[in-house]
């Protein structure tokens, strides 16, 4: 792709503090405002809410959400954040332990225990709980598969369906690579290993790599999909491709939900009904990818960047939008647009949840484990001075 020319702006100054702050308040704001009409199309939406969502909601079935859809049986609405937002500050958890990167081998040993030991408030059961309540199928996966199975942590995934459930909560990886998206993305895979496989995992390190990019000081969503591009394989990087190309027209949400769902869409295998799966949906493929992350760029680009704006086109996007919102809100903040404070203050406060502390911790690891880099990177380069590798210059 080559995105079209907009005026330069000058390098920005935010700092990493306020870049990690926005991005993940940004993505627990984006999960909580798209959580009440997941599942569901734009006119569906357009016509229960009598127009375009434009804030917090509340649930979809009003008073009856305990029981509507018993399999869920979750309050999502009211400023509530869902699984996405439980996994993003679990991962950061694991991150605040070790302080240092990750691997596959720390999901096993860190998070899984988390999950399974250690109630917390889930705002969405209105109690505490273990987050293994709470999550869904494809992450309980995890403690299947690590725990009760003693999978290889590296390849637990394999055998799991394909979906965006690693790929949600990835922002902390790519904060801790700031500006250094290819780290971002390599970190991303391996954490990804025990959770997901195929397309489901690339895209974990693809959206790693879309916050890291974010985060360089002149950064703007063109560069942001221009580094995905360079790093995504298959059916990702194909999906990525047409619906930014298709974005690129667009410079509101409303005239893109249509043409953004058609450029994925031979692309996605759930198919056209996200409540009634394909035969094929959420199999492994090299052609195929999922839904959420080329759509979150997609509407990253056109609203250019804003937060408000293009968390407001994931949610009304619909399907499976607080993950779409979820990485739009992310990559957004990342950039430098905070989310607005009235939002912030009223998820924090309905979900009952310091949504700044994460943040907070996540900022002194990532400085910690960037002097750690900085320590490794100059004993590399004397070891290989003293072995003479350096070229010499004339």
């Amino acid at each position: 792709m080559t995105p079209k020319q907009q005026e330069r702006r000058p390098p920005d100054a935010t700092p990493l503090e306020d870049r990690i702050a926005h991005a993940l308040v940004g993505a627990a704001v984006g999960d909580a405002l798209g959580g009440p009409v997941e599942g569901y199309s734009p006119d569906q939406i357009l016509e229960r809410h009598g127009g375009r969502v434009h804030g917090i909601v509340g649930p979809w079935n009003g008073d009856a959400w305990r029981t509507a859809r018993p399999i869920a049986p979750y309050h999502k609405g009211d400023g509530h954040v869902t699984d996405d937002t439980l996994m993003t500050h679990a991962l950061i958890r694991v991150y605040a332990k070790v302080r240092d990167h990750l691997d596959a081998y720390a999901i096993a040993d860190h998070l899984v225990p988390d999950l399974m030991t250690t109630p917390r408030w889930i705002p969405e059961l209105e109690q505490e709980a273990l987050p293994l309540h709470r999550v869904f199928l494809a992450e309980k996966w995890l403690v299947t598969r690590l725990h009760y199975a003693h999978a290889d942590p590296r390849e637990a995934g394999v055998g799991n369906i394909v979906n965006c459930g690693a790929a949600m909560y990835m922002a902390p990886v790519g904060l801790v690579n700031a500006a250094n998206p290819r780290a971002a993305y390599a970190e991303a895979l391996d954490i990804a290993g025990p959770h997901q496989s195929s397309y489901g995992r690339e895209a974990a390190g693809v959206f790693a790599a879309a916050v890291a990019a974010a985060c360089a000081p002149d950064a703007t969503p063109e560069s942001v999909v221009t580094a995905c591009l360079s790093l995504a394989k298959d059916g990702t990087r194909e999906a990525i491709l047409k619906v930014c190309e298709a974005a690129q027209e667009h410079r509101d949400f409303e005239s893109a939900l249509i043409p953004l769902r058609e450029a994925v869409a031979p692309y996605d295998t759930v198919g056209p009904d996200y409540r009634a799966p394909s035969l094929g949906a959420r199999r492994p493929s090299r052609l195929h990818a999922i839904e959420e992350l080329p759509v979150a760029l997609g509407m990253l680009l056109v609203a250019a960047g804003d937060f408000r704006h293009a968390v407001l086109g994931a949610v009304n996007y619909g399907r499976d939008c607080d993950s779409i919102a979820t990485m739009a809100g992310a990559i957004a903040g990342a950039l430098g647009s905070p989310p607005p404070e009235d939002w912030a203050k009223q998820v924090s406060e309905a979900s009952r949840l310091d949504l700044w502390e994460p943040a907070t911790t996540l900022t002194e690891v990532t400085r910690e484990i960037y002097e750690r880099d900085v320590r490794r990177r100059r004993a590399h380069e004397a070891a290989f001075t003293a072995v003479g590798g350096p070229r010499c210059s004339d």
